[in-house]
């Protein structure tokens, strides 16, 4: 099983800018919608291929509508998610699972919203940290993500 989770730009009402379109609203009919951070849409898929083939299909709301779009798959990590672009890598077979997770991006979570994302280099099991915010949410990235 995987997750989709999908984080809003702050100037838009994610759900509302989803549901109100047909093509968007039809796509996501099938799946139970939640909102676990702050202006966020979440749902269950049953694998990676199947959360790329679904962020792939809302491509044109991504781009207008969503700040960063997440993957999180059991089969790579419980507590972790990969970005768009590791998740379509790893679906691909470019990159294996345990090749992941030394490259992070790391939002500081405040009152149910991620913000303040920092790049990171984990060495070893150290799991990464945010002094002053609630909580983290920690996604693992690629090589050129981590560059760029």
């Amino acid at each position: 099983m995987a997750q989709v989770c999908l984080l809003g730009e702050p100037e838009s009402d994610l759900r509302y800018e989803l549901l109100s379109r047909e093509t968007a609203r039809e796509a996501l009919s099938t799946y139970e919608l939640r909102e676990p951070y702050a202006n966020s849409l979440a749902l269950d898929t049953v694998s990676i291929g199947a959360a790329v083939s679904l962020l792939n299909d809302l491509n044109w709301y991504l781009v207008r509508f969503v700040r960063t779009a997440l993957v999180q798959s059991d089969s790579v990590s419980e507590t972790e998610w990969l970005s768009r672009e590791l998740a379509t890598a790893i679906r691909d077979g470019e990159v294996a699972p345990e090749e992941t997770g030394t490259l992070l991006q790391v939002y500081g979570v405040e009152d149910g919203r991620p913000e303040d994302a920092v790049f990171v280099e984990r060495e070893g099991e150290w799991t990464p940290e945010r002094e002053g915010y609630d909580d983290v949410l920690v996604v693992r990235v690629t090589e050129s993500e981590f560059d760029g």
